[in-house]
């Protein structure tokens, strides 16, 4: 069935009784025993729901796929309670696990199908391709022994993954080698890393960007700080743009990393008692020995909020940047039948001052939820219903907003414009900028030996800009002379980033990135600030 025919008769399953099935299998004990009157209502809405059922089976002019049908109405019931409550179908459950456990079983690499091929964007550090010497570049043009060219990303995966200990053969295609190689990998457990870059941004400030809050997410920030010890940093940028969350214990977990009195970081409040939780800073995990900028944007949801909001109320550093999302809802993931889920909203989670950072929404209605995230004016918006809000007093005295988000203490826009023609460029599906670093990484590996020296004085000259604009010819990639010139520093920026990647690995990519990302220049003006706040009492 198409989705026009889906689309007519979701109304049929959906507004008649949407998933109250799932409703009664969940909850009619419970109801039961407390609400007579619930009951009847929902065994007379099951009634119905099959009636519905059984009229689109027979009448219904085309052929109905009813797992579809009803997988729709489930989402229709959860959508209804509020915009995080969410049914999740067996099918996409496995993946949502993967996420939050934090590893998977395969051979550990990132990677992208270029010019038809399986293409190594890079090797999950310590992972068996890690091991097995795979580079940024290569290409896999065979697994098995059996062609790899014009390969889906989902055969990769099904190809590439399997259980610890088995093994898969690759054939390797490599830059500056003529014949392609075998290597055989053992498959084993790998890591999905929280976080993206732990990197100096310079001789006295370290930098740490948060992807996720996941099971290991505590433990790889405390091994992110002991690395940037070892270059002698003393403030950090730790960042937290487009981090939409995760598991609640971490984020108290690594707002302790930072704190070290012994304050409530985050407490919720539910209907059952279990729902109830108040995370109390354990101190002797907590250091103060450095100071803190936060940076969030409107895509920092959820955790992301608890780690700001903990920060911030408890004056241990500066947040910088935009409003951040607004989720102060805390789901339970309950398991269904066949492998599906629901995630259903036990709680709200609060601030150590009190404060409800989830933004207002209307049950049912999305699409107005998230439209406003991204209105263009949204930061103005906010800041003239300011004196409408809740305020809150910080423990130094400073005022913060309830109400929605986590209002920045200093508010910074992210700008990057750059012209339609350089966007396509970079955004391009055989990822130019990735396949010429490469190359050109291969071809004079021998003449970088020192980052720190090619981050201060490497730049990239005429000639190889040149030399860029002729691959893109020969790849048959359009483009407007003039408009790349506009945006020139662009990218040289990122032609030396992917450099950088191809020599010494993802963190030293980002370090070169952060010196055009007007969010982290800005920022570092503000250190003054975070400073004071750490002479404070911490």
């Amino acid at each position: 069935m198409n989705r026009s025919q889906t689309r007519r008769v979701w109304p049929l399953v959906s507004s008649a009784a949407g998933g109250f099935l799932l409703a009664a299998f969940l909850f009619i004990p419970e109801l039961y025993s407390n609400n007579q009157n619930v009951y009847r209502v929902l065994k007379d809405k099951i009634n119905v729901l099959q009636q519905i059922i059984s009229y689109v089976n027979l009448y219904y002019f085309d052929s109905v796929d009813m797992e579809k049908i009803m997988d729709g109405a489930f989402h229709g019931l959860m959508e209804e309670l509020d915009p995080h409550s969410t049914y999740i179908p067996a099918k996409e459950q496995e993946s949502i696990d993967e996420l939050f456990r934090g590893k998977f079983q395969g051979i550990g690499i990132e990677f992208d199908i270029l010019h038809g091929y399986i293409t190594v964007i890079s090797p999950i550090p310590d992972s068996p391709s890690d091991h097995a010497g795979l580079q940024p570049g290569d290409k896999i043009i065979a697994i098995n022994g059996n062609d790899a060219y014009k390969i889906t990303k989902a055969d990769v995966m099904k190809k590439l993954r399997g259980r610890k200990g088995s093994a898969v053969d690759v054939t390797i295609q490599r830059i500056g080698l003529i014949d392609p190689f075998d290597v055989t990998i053992i498959r084993d457990n790998i890591p999905i890393h929280s976080v993206g870059a732990a990197t100096m941004i310079d001789d006295k400030t370290g930098y740490i960007f948060l992807r996720r809050f996941s099971a290991t997410t505590e433990k790889e920030v405390r091994t992110a700080l002991e690395k940037l010890d070892n270059y002698g940093f003393n403030r950090l940028v730790l960042d937290l743009r487009g981090n939409s969350g995760g598991f609640l214990n971490q984020a108290a977990a690594v707002a302790n990393l930072f704190i070290t009195t012994k304050d409530t970081l985050v407490y919720t409040k539910g209907k059952i008692a279990e729902a109830n939780q108040v995370f109390i800073a354990d101190p002797t995990k907590g250091r103060n020995d450095f100071s803190l900028i936060i940076l969030i944007n409107r895509g920092s949801a959820s955790a992301s909020e608890i780690v700001s909001g903990a920060i911030q109320d408890l004056d241990r550093g500066l947040t910088i940047g935009e409003t951040s999302f607004g989720k102060g809802l805390v789901q339970r993931q309950l398991p269904l039948n066949g492998g599906s889920a629901v995630r259903v909203t036990m709680a709200r989670y609060y601030t150590p001052t009190g404060r409800l950072i989830q933004r207002p929404y209307e049950n049912g209605n999305d699409m107005v939820y998230y439209k406003e995230l991204y209105a263009k004016n949204r930061e103005t918006i906010i800041d003239s219903l300011k004196e409408f809000r809740p305020k809150y007093r910080t423990r130094g005295g400073r005022t913060v907003f309830g109400g929605g988000g986590i209002t920045p203490d200093v508010y910074i826009p992210y700008k990057r414009k750059i012209t339609h023609q350089t966007g396509n460029i970079v955004g391009h599906p055989e990822r130019p900028i990735f396949n010429f670093a490469s190359i050109y990484a291969t071809n004079h590996s021998s003449d970088f030996d020192d980052f720190n020296l090619f981050r201060e004085y490497w730049q990239i000259s005429e000639s190889i800009f040149t030399d860029f604009l002729t691959y893109l010819d020969k790849d048959s990639i359009s483009y407007n002379f003039d408009s790349l010139l506009v945006d020139r520093s662009f990218l040289n920026n990122r032609l030396k980033s992917e450099i950088a990647g191809s020599i010494w690995g993802k963190d030293e990519a980002v370090g070169i990135r952060l010196v055009i990302d007007n969010q982290i220049v800005e920022a570092l003006n503000y250190f003054n600030e975070a400073d004071a706040l750490l002479g404070s009492g911490h």
